[in-house]
């Protein structure tokens, strides 16, 4: 294989380990940490194998008590090492064959292979160039539980694994359901012996190779390499040494060995995780929520207090001057509600109703449909996830309402334009109606004094000081009529505003308490699924 397809094999390699490693930190506090500390050990085996040497191929010999897997590791090794080994207490123990050392001790070493041995050249197998490690592994099948340790941690670190199997138990669901379909993922650097075919009639051996191949189909290993072989008579032993050369030689089993780990572990985060993406925030949901809390916040009731208050400070300053001092003696609704306060808006508070129980329930609700609406499609996990964010903040929903209604510029302070025309125009026509009475009074007095009283001016008939009472205090009352009308009209336009800027107010501290975790976790989601996609290089 050209240097060039290695490293581009290791790029992509890189590229989908990183996926994987973003999918693992994305789902921190979503998925169990079981999985997702299964996945961080892989990610740290990957790491430590690519630190030591590529250029060493490990295979491991696997193999259930009686299947001749020593036996068809010598016969593959062209000589006696795992015999020799039995000889000292070490059954036990891994054992490992070496062709070419130099580079090879660190890799032993992580490994924890004791037992190593510089195998002799085997012509058209394996030489100093190799850069071969044969390992012997204990047999699965053990009654010794240290013996199933070793194997089922070697079976997470080698780089090719060899499935040593015999005619009598080739379908031992042991090796089946334990450790070859868990590896489906593997095939590329799998491969499965029968050994001891010599013990099989002629005419069986290819039947129970069929078979077997049946078994591996339906482990998800349908495409794996099935060789059969006999240690004993050195039937197919070349066959195996080739298919173990063909893959050394190609420098592709570390990437393919790793790869299939990133895939396998990217399908069990999925297995728990599940699949689909999140509906997401959406501008209707997003307005509902807001309307329901700003209901749910009495800003309706506020609303009113502003249309109320203009009209009463509208009547204030335009009504008939005769009548409007007994406006004194109705409160502002404003300033009931703690609504006109001067104080800076992070200290200040309204005196509106305390939520409870009902505008609790409210709030609760919109924010539950809130979020289901947003986590619609999301697995299960994640759909909780979402949830979760949109409840974090309820506790301090409350608060952040009632201070953002009192933050909100009401426009209470602001005088209307009109007021002062019918202001000056209502005490000119006061003065005009005082100015009459004053003139009648003169004349009374006059005449009750029994002096001589002036001719009063007349027009069409009409006294004038009588026309200017009258003028007067019709003018007046059609000012505080028109006026009345005015202010209504105004009072609703203001109270528009009021409830737009109201709502505004609302619609940032759902913003900030709901919506914006709420988007966060649909992110992550979104993130994570893109990540694990990655991952397993589609």
């Amino acid at each position: 294989m050209s240097r060039h397809s290695v490293a581009r094999d290791a790029s992509q390699l890189d590229r989908r380990l990183a996926a994987l490693n973003d999918a693992r930190e994305l789902a921190e506090g979503v998925l169990p940490d079981a999985a997702l500390e299964d996945v961080f050990l892989r990610l740290e085996r990957a790491s430590s194998r690519r630190s030591l040497s590529a250029d060493h191929t490990v295979v491991g010999f696997f193999g259930a008590t009686g299947s001749g897997k020593s036996s068809l590791f010598n016969a593959v090794s062209g000589t006696q090492i795992a015999t020799a080994a039995a000889r000292r207490p070490t059954t036990s123990e891994p054992l490992a064959g070496v062709w070419g050392a130099d580079g090879s001790e660190p890799l032993l070493d992580w490994l924890e292979v004791r037992n190593r041995h510089h195998a002799v050249p085997v012509t058209g197998f394996a030489d100093e160039g190799t850069g071969l490690i044969l390992l012997d592994l204990p047999d699965f099948d053990s009654t010794r539980a240290a013996n199933r340790e070793i194997v089922e941690r070697m079976v997470g670190l080698v780089d090719v694994l060899v499935w040593v199997l015999d005619p009598q138990k080739y379908a031992d669901a042991a090796v089946h359901n334990d450790f070859l379909t868990p590896l489906a993922a593997h095939g590329a650097v799998t491969l499965v012996v029968l050994n001891q075919v010599d013990r099989l009639p002629e005419r069986d051996v290819q039947p129970v190779l069929a078979s077997l191949r049946g078994i591996l189909a339906r482990d998800g290993l349908g495409k794996v390499q099935v060789l059969g072989a006999s240690a004993l008579k050195g039937t197919g032993v070349d066959e195996v040494r080739g298919a173990i050369r063909g893959v050394v030689t190609q420098r592709q089993a570390l990437s393919q060995r790793l790869g299939a780990d990133v895939s396998r572990a990217s399908q069990q985060l999925r297995d728990v995780s599940g699949v689909g993406e999140a509906a997401g925030v959406r501008p209707a949901s997003t307005s509902r929520l807001t309307g329901e809390l700003a209901t749910a916040a009495n800003a309706p009731l506020v609303v009113d207090a502003v249309a109320t208050s203009y009209r009463l400070e509208s009547t204030r300053r335009t009504g008939w001057p005769v009548t409007r001092w007994l406006l004194r003696f109705r409160s502002d609704p404003l300033r009931r509600l703690n609504l006109k306060s001067s104080a800076p808006s992070q200290l200040n508070r309204t005196s509106l109703p305390a939520a409870g129980a009902p505008e609790r329930a409210r709030t609760d609700a919109a924010v539950r449909e809130f979020a289901d609406a947003a986590s619609e499609g999301a697995p299960g996990p994640w759909r909780a996830a979402i949830r979760g964010a949109a409840r974090e903040g309820r506790e301090s929903l409350p608060d952040a309402l009632d201070q953002a209604i009192a933050g909100t510029d009401l426009i209470t302070f602001r005088k209307s334009w009109w007021w002062g025309v019918f202001n000056v125009v209502q005490w000119l026509a006061l003065a005009v109606v005082v100015g009459g009475l004053g003139w009648l009074g003169v004349l009374a007095g006059l005449g009750y004094l029994q002096m001589p009283v002036p001719e009063v001016p007349r027009i069409d008939g009409w006294p004038v000081p009588t026309l200017m009472i009258a003028s007067g205090v019709v003018l007046g009352i059609f000012l505080a009529t028109t006026g009345r009308f005015i202010g209504a009209g105004a009072a609703r336009a203001r109270a528009a505003r009021a409830r737009k800027r109201l709502r505004a107010a609302v619609g940032e501290v759902a913003r900030e308490l709901v919506v914006e975790p709420v988007e966060v976790e649909v992110t992550r989601l979104s993130s994570f699924n893109a990540a694990l996609k990655a991952a397993g290089g589609t």
